[in-house]
Formats: structure tokens, C-alpha cells, sequence
């Protein structure tokens, strides 16, 4: 980040990127006030400083410091804040529709400094588009989440009734192009709760929401919700630091697995970016093996190169300096937790250099992930460090307990944890979470469009992301209940139930003769439904071990809503599916391929198929040179009951099944970094990526665009680098948010085992 602030009246009339310091961007604020409606609810405004990035008329970008405002629906952006100048005119107002889009592209340097890019824009005319960005990953999540519950009151305004009309009329948000002219936006504002510091602060510290009700506190557990094949085994402690090694996987493979656990006084947004940060001297704080780090190359802003040499000092026993390029990945959870791969690699720009021994480093991982204590103001976050090493050097070790590895580069990187823990535990001015709260004395004067979201539950956090595997399983329970009998779990109370529990729990566990009786029509004549009457371009597996097949697994593996979820947490393990696989199509295409089902050679369009009361189709558009379509055909034997959540579902709004439509992933087998960054935990498809939904006759076709997202498209590289040697679980499901549709259960499986790219067809 810039070291030093420059005027912000200079950077905002001049509109020069070397005009703006990159560390004052801060977090929303977030105050509830009545909607004025008469309701008695209340509707949080998001407001804090972001940077507007963009290009001005004659070509030369800008990095404009703003105040932005979101309450309801309404938009309103400022050159000041707007709560200390009461009646300032913003300089760009408008609405937020429900055809609004939000992607995270990640790290981006500006003017010497990182900041966190976010384009918005239109789905159905993307020439509607703008960026902001924040100083901190953290924030920039916060404003993902307040203009998705802008989205949701623009989706209420449709369900409700307001006229196409009005809805028509309103000037939608436009943050690229010309300002038009705007009068009077705001007036008094009264207590306000501030997230993060102004940019009064030339040092900004990142903040969290875990203090206000909108977020679920409950990031402490450890389990996915599928199982892992990774077994831990704890074998020494260095510096208070415990380390592992998985003996599931010591036999075969690359190599060993080692990891290093600790806890760390800090939030993960900024343990984050200290790991990611390249100022030698905050590294040298913490780093014993580091010398320098240099980036060689921004690939995307989730992706980069860089290059780098270990400490001479630390490493003297080898007479020799040490220097290596490796790439880095990172990815940011649905539930907070960053994800950060690095692996080795090699560069053009920097190729051998003189009078150093060019070493090639271990893969290796970071995990930050957010611990919640109870009664504790201070934040907490679980470090690991995971890291691949040779299997002979690690035996000799074991064997000898030899000190060299005390002197080892596999050493020094796993006590980095142990340098981080005391790093921040030093400098507690970063270890601060606490919100600071404003009080105005004004008298509350609401925005223009008052927000009436009074019938519709706020949705889950959104993110960027199909990914890390990190899931959204738990940070979506402190969702708004229409049922005033329903008992929501309290902060602080949150009882985590682990996978050994919930197995023991199969008392809880959704059967799947009770999940017809609920989901379909149990009157209605039953289907029989031959999946050898039904071709597809990817083959059925023979067996457990038959390359470049697919197969429909149990559900027993994947863990879902219990019924008292809404009450303690609870998952328990998945029954059989509802609906029936019966193919799998592989495809490759120039162009991104939408309504499958309509192609006069579809399955669905076959005799056969049109006598299956319902087929849900899931199409799974995979970019890459060229793009590749896996769509798996799902049939119920039974008509639906419309009544029924798959019914909502099926008939609902494109909100609502954005809202709940889940897959959960896991990687049966193959490389470990895989397997991290795709990850174990429940992904809302529909708030991470792009759904387009095509509803007729009896299916319904779901297009997931992976290309949507930045973040998922940089997961889907890594995993096609790797396909043919990896077997993948995959689970469908449609959320359960309301008691009355507890406990969830499996709409459909799929395996995916060791696909290969080159059998695609081409159409």
C-alpha cells in the first residue's frame, strides 16, 4: 500500500492515478433505520469510501477516491461524505436492477499500491458497466454483499407488482460514461455504525462484520461437507507450532504432505495480505528465509509470478545463495477463508542468474480461516501452512531425527506459522476488529426510494467464487425468518457438530421414501426409467476404476441440513438422491452452448424421454481453448408436487433458484492442490457464478457459466490441467432455508472419473 496520503481534493479534480494514496479505501458503514413504511422493519445502508476506476473521454485512467451509499435499492455516489455535509448532491445516482452483476477481479496495482477490483454491470447489456475497488479483500466483500441486497429488494419490487412501467423508468446505476446532472440525494443522517476507518486514517486497517447480526459467526469448524481422504497425524511441535503429516496418502504420490497449525491474533483479511505482500521489510518481521521478493509478472488478480532468494544467512551451511520463481494462486471463500497455492515455476524475464543456485521450491498452501471464540472481542484465525516434500528426505528424517532439517528450507517454511503468530501478537495496533461508532444528533431524513423488503428474506452473503471449496453452508443462517416460531441460533452459542456426530446421527438422516412422499406425487403412476434406453457422448463406468466414465455415487458421503439446523447447525449425513441419473454428455464447442435440451438431437427431445414427468438438466459450461459443456441429465419416476421446494423451484423466479440452487464438490482423488483449492464445502451456484434457467415442457435446464467469474475460471484451469487423473464427487441440491423444509436432501449425484478432455464431441 502507498506510504504517505495525497490531497484528495487534487486526486478528485484531477482524476491522475498518481493522485490518490491506495490505504484510504474503507469498509461499509452499516446502520439500520425504518424503511418509513410503517412495517416496523428495518433496511441496513451500506455507505463507505471505495476508489471509482475507469477511463476518462480522451483515454487516460482514473482512480477517483468516492463516498458510495446503497439503502434499498438506491445507489448515490459522492465526493464527499454525505452524513458530515447534509443536502451534498451526488455526483451519480440511480437503481440497482434485478439484472445487476457483481465479479471480483481480484489484486490489481494502482499507483504503486494493491487494491481489490469489482466490475459491475448488466447481464442483458453489459455496455452498462463501472468498477470500483477497495483497499482491503475484505471490504470489497462487504460491498458484494450490500449491492446483492440491493438486488433483492429490486427482485421484490418485480414479485410484488410494481408495473414493468415504473420499473422501466427508473435510471438505472451507471458508474462509466458522463455524469448527468442530480439534485439533492440526502439529508440528515442519524447514528450511523462504522466498518473500517475513513480516510482520515493514512494506515487503514481492515474490518469485520462478525459484530453485527447480518453474519453468521459460526466459521470455526474445520469439516467440509463432503469427506476427505487426508488422515492427520500430529508429529512434533517447533515453536508452539504443531505440525502434521498425512498418512493417508504416504504410500505412492508425488511425496509427502506436512503441515504446520497455529492460531493467529488477527483477522484473515489481514493475514492475508501480509502472506501476499512483498515489502521485504514486513517480511523480514516474520520470515526468517526470505530475503526479497519481486512480482515478474500480474497474470490476472488472482494469479501471479514472482521471483525470489532465501536469506544467505539462514541457509550458510550450504556455502551457496539460493534464488527461485514460483506462481501463486489465491481464492477467498464463500464463509471468509483465503486459500493462497504456490507452486514452482520458471520465466523468461528471469532466467538463471550469476552466483546464484536457481532451486525449485516445494509446493506448498496457505490457509487462513476464521476462528470464532465466544466471549472473546479479539479476533482469531487458524494459520496453515501446507507443504509437499520429497518422501526419502522426509524418511531419513523421521528415521534419524537428523538436524538438518532444523537447517532445511521444508523447516523454515513450515515455522513461517510460528513467525506470523508473534509478528501480529507484536503489533496489536493489527490485530484490531472492532468497528468504530459514529453518533449523529440529526434527525433521520430517509434516502429517496425507501426500501419495504418486508416478506422476502435477505440472501446469502455472495461471492466471487465456485470455489475454494469454501462454503457457504454457514454463513447464510442468520437470514431474516418470516416465522416468528422459529428460534434462531444466537452469536456466541453456535454448537459445531463434527462428521464422526452427525454419522452417529443417522436417526436425522433424510430417507429417501420420505423425500418422495413430500417432493413428488406419491398417487401419480410411477415411471420405470432405463438408463440403457438413453445415449449420451460419456460413457456409463463399468466399474470403480474405468477411466474417462461417469457413474451416480450415494449421497451417504456428503453432509447436509439436519432437521434442527436452524437451532444448533446441525448436518447429517445425505440419503439416496431424488432424481436419477441417466447420462452425461461431454461436448466441446467454439461458443458458449445454451438450452442443450432445445437441440432437435437432445436427449430430452427423444421419445423416450418425453414420457419422464420431469428431467432437470444441469449444464455445466467449462471455458477453455475450446470451451467444453458437461451436462448431466437427472429424471424423476414421479410427476412433482408443485407445492414442494423442487416444485417452488422448479416454477420459481430465476432470485429465488439463484438463492438455492447448491452443488457441493469434492475430489475423490487426485493432486492434493486440487483437491485444496476446489475444496469440500456447499457452493450456492447462483450467487457465485452466472444461471440461466430455460423452463418448458417437462425440464428444466439449468446453464452454469463458470466463464462468469473470475475466480472460478481460475479454479477450472488448474483442474483441467489435471483431469485425467481425477475422480470427482459431485451433489445437487436445493437449499432448505425455512424449518418447514428441513432436513435437506441430495437431488442428484454424479462421479466423474478421470475425464478426458480429447473424447469430447464436437457439435
Amino acid at each position: 500500500m502507498a506510504t504517505a496520503a495525497k490531497p484528495l481534493v487534487a486526486a478528485a479534480a484531477t482524476g491522475d492515478l498518481s493522485e490518490v494514496d491506495l490505504s484510504e479505501a474503507g469498509s461499509p458503514e452499516v446502520g439500520s433505520r425504518s424503511s418509513g413504511s410503517g412495517s416496523g422493519q428495518s433496511t441496513a445502508e451500506y455507505s463507505g469510501w471505495v476508489y471509482h476506476l475507469g477511463v476518462n473521454s480522451i483515454g487516460h485512467e482514473y482512480c477517483h477516491l468516492r463516498f458510495l451509499v446503497i439503502r434499498g435499492k438506491s445507489v448515490a455516489m459522492y465526493k464527499r461524505d454525505p452524513h458530515d455535509h447534509p443536502g451534498l448532491e451526488p455526483i451519480r445516482k440511480g437503481a440497482v436492477s434485478h439484472t445487476l452483476m457483481v465479479e471480483e477481479l481480484g489484486r490489481r496495482k494502482v499507483n504503486d499500491g494493491d487494491v481489490y477490483v469489482m466490475r459491475l454491470y448488466n447481464r442483458l447489456d453489459q455496455t452498462k458497466k463501472g468498477e470500483i475497488a477497495c483497499a482491503a479483500p475484505g471490504d470489497a466483500r462487504k460491498w458484494i454483499e450490500a449491492f446483492e441486497q440491493a438486488k433483492q429488494q429490486a427482485d421484490y419490487d418485480l414479485m410484488r407488482g410494481v408495473s414493468w412501467n415504473r420499473l422501466q423508468n427508473e435510471n438505472e446505476i451507471n458508474l462509466d460514461g458522463h455524469r448527468p446532472r442530480v439534485r439533492k440525494y440526502a439529508q440528515g443522517l442519524g447514528k450511523l455504525v462504522r466498518i473500517g476507518k475513513g480516510p482520515e486514517m493514512l494506515l487503514r486497517q481492515s474490518s469485520d462484520l462478525q459484530n453485527h447480526d447480518m453474519v453468521n459467526p459460526n466459521f470455526g469448524g474445520d469439516t467440509g461437507d463432503a469427506s476427505e481422504a487426508h488422515e492427520w497425524r500430529y508429529v512434533r511441535t517447533f515453536n508452539g507450532v504443531r505440525i502434521f503429516e498425512d498418512i493417508a496418502n504416504s504410500k505412492g504420490g508425488r511425496g509427502i504432505l506436512l503441515k504446520s497449525v497455529g492460531v493467529v491474533s488477527a483477522n484473515p483479511d489481514t493475514v492475508f495480505e501480509v502472506v501476499l505482500s512483498l515489502d521485504k521489510h514486513k517480511r523480514y518481521e516474520w520470515d526468517m528465509l526470505t530475503a526479497d521478493l519481486e512480482l515478474v509478472e500480474t497474470v490476472d488478480g488472482y494469479y501471479d509470478v514472482v521471483y525470489g532468494t532465501y536469506e544467505p544467512k539462514y541457509l550458510n551451511w550450504w556455502k551457496a545463495k539460493k534464488d527461485f520463481v514460483f506462481s501463486r494462486q489465491w481464492f477467498h471463500g464463500q464463509d471468509g477463508t483465503y486459500t493462497i497455492l504456490q507452486s514452482p515455476a520458471g520465466h523468461k524475464e528471469k532466467p538463471p542468474r550469476h552466483g546464484y543456485d536457481r532451486t525449485k521450491i516445494n509446493p506448498s498452501a496457505w490457509e487462513i480461516r476464521r476462528l470464532t471464540t465466544s466471549g472473546s472481542s479479539t479476533p482469531k484465525c487458524i494459520v496453515t501452512r501446507m507443504l509437499e516434500i520429497s518422501q526419502s528426505f522426509w524418511g531419513r528424517w523421521k528415521r534419524r531425527h537428523s538436524s538438518n532439517f532444523e537447517k532445511s528450507i521444508p523447516f523454515a517454511l513450515l515455522n513461517q506459522v510460528a513467525g506470523l503468530r508473534e509478528y501480529f501478537a507484536a503489533n496489536p495496533a493489527l490485530t484490531s476488529d472492532l468497528p468504530s461508532t459514529v453518533v449523529k444528533s440529526k434527525a433521520w431524513d430517509p434516502l429517496i426510494i425507501h426500501s419495504e423488503l418486508k416478506d422476502s428474506e435477505p440472501s446469502d452473503e455472495f461471492y466471487d467464487a465456485l470455489v475454494r471449496g469454501e462454503s457457504f453452508e454457514d454463513e447464510d443462517s442468520d437470514d431474516d425468518e418470516d416465522d416468528d416460531d422459529v428460534t434462531t441460533p444466537k452469536a456466541g452459542k453456535v454448537k459445531l457438530k463434527n462428521v464422526s456426530w452427525a454419522i452417529a446421527s443417522l436417526a436425522l438422516k433424510p430417507t429417501k421414501a420420505l423425500v418422495e412422499s413430500s417432493e413428488l406425487v406419491t398417487n401419480s403412476a410411477r415411471v420405470t426409467i432405463d438408463p440403457s434406453h438413453f445415449h449420451s457422448t460419456l460413457r456409463r463406468a463399468k466399474n470403480e476404476n474405468d477411466p474417462n466414465s461417469w457413474s451416480a455415487p450415494g449421497g451417504e458421503k456428503f453432509m447436509i441440513r439436519g432437521k434442527t439446523y436452524l437451532t444448533d447447525y446441525t448436518k447429517v449425513v445425505g440419503g439416496g438422491p431424488l432424481l436419477k441419473l441417466i447420462a452425461v454428455d461431454w461436448f466441446k464447442v467454439n461458443e458458449r452452448f445454451d438450452a442443450v435440451a432445445l437441440h432437435p438431437k437432445s436427449l430430452v427431445q427423444s421419445e423416450a424421454a418425453k414420457k419422464i414427468p420431469f428431467i432437470l438438466v444441469i449444464n455445466l459450461q467449462v471455458p477453455a481453448k475450446p470451451n467444453y459443456n458437461l451436462v448431466m441429465y437427472y429424471a424423476a419416476e414421479r410427476a412433482v408436487n408443485k407445492d414442494s421446494l423442487l416444485g417452488r423451484f422448479i416454477d420459481g423466479t430465476d432470485a429465488f433458484r439463484d438463492a438455492r440452487f447448491k452443488l457441493i464438490p469434492s475430489i475423490v482423488e487426485g493432486y492434493w492442490m486440487v483437491k485444496r483449492a476446489v475444496g469440500t464445502k456447499a457452493c450456492l451456484l447462483g450467487k457465485a457464478v452466472t444461471c440461466n434457467y430455460l423452463r418448458q415442457d417437462n425440464f428444466l435446464e439449468i446453464d452454469v457459466d463458470i466463464g462468469s467469474s473470475s475466480v472460478a475460471r481460475s479454479i477450472i484451469g488448474l483442474v483441467l490441467g489435471y483431469v485425467t487423473s481425477i475422480v470427482v464427487d459431485l451433489a445437487i441440491l436445493i437449499e432448505a432455508k425455512e424449518e418447514k423444509e428441513l432436513p435437506e436432501y441430495i437431488l442428484g449425484t454424479v462421479r466423474l472419473n478421470r475425464v478426458n478432455s480429447d473424447s469430447a464431441v464436437s457439435i
